[in-house]
């Protein structure tokens, strides 16, 4: 039996924490904490452990993407699901950047929401329909003006780069396990090994690093 996944919910807006909260614990997860402040939030997250937290990136204490990385800081192996009001270029880009794993606009449904932080638990980036094409067209930009060497780069294995290849395209687990014939188990465990090569934690690292490097083509 799969283990359930632990959830941190940071909003400032108590009605809509405590139904973000309860949606959640109905579909199954653990809400460890809901919480309205920033600060909080980073500073509780040690002591909780969510495999994931929920973001409103509009806080009265401090900006969203300084949560991101003090979450980060305290707790690298969670995963960030950004739930915002704005859905605006820049506010994206800069929560992808600090490192959220994705992020959806409020205006999600309900299912969609469920369906996106259980994938954002497996690390893998979800984002409102449009939002991943932008994001993807932002590492592309970079990756031309900032092309590293690949003197000291991993070694990856031909598996692991088809792999990282289809990665960066955007496709799911599933979709990837499908293309290649293998079981979606295979395909997490052949992501995970190139994670801990790379020394990343989420797969919007991996898609920014394949970019870098050229193997998104």
């Amino acid at each position: 039996m799969a283990e359930t996944i632990r959830v941190l919910v940071v909003d400032d807006h108590p009605m809509w924490r405590e139904a973000v909260a309860r949606d959640l614990r109905t579909a199954g997860f653990e809400v460890v904490a809901d919480v309205g402040e920033g600060q909080q939030a980073v500073r509780i997250a040690p002591a909780v452990r969510p495999d994931v937290v929920v973001l409103d990136l509009q806080l009265p204490d401090m900006p969203g993407v300084e949560v991101i990385r003090g979450l980060l800081s305290v707790r690298a192996e969670t995963r960030i699901l950004v739930l915002s009001a704005s859905g605006e270029r820049q506010d994206v880009l800069d929560a992808v950047k600090a490192g959220a794993v994705g992020y959806l606009v409020k205006s999600a449904g309900r299912d969609e929401f469920l369906a996106a932080l259980a994938r954002t638990a497996q690390g893998d980036p979800v984002f409102t329909p449009g939002l991943a094409g932008l994001v993807l067209g932002e590492f592309r930009r970079l990756a031309r003006t900032e092309r590293p060497a690949d003197g000291d780069a991993p070694r990856l294995t031909d598996r692991e780069t088809e792999i990282l290849r289809l990665v960066a395209t955007g496709l799911s687990y599933r979709q990837i396990a499908e293309r290649l014939t293998l079981s979606h188990r295979t395909v997490q465990n052949h992501v995970q090994n190139i994670l801990g090569k790379l020394q990343m934690h989420n797969r919007v690292e991996l898609v920014r690093y394949a970019i870098e490097h050229g193997l998104d083509g």
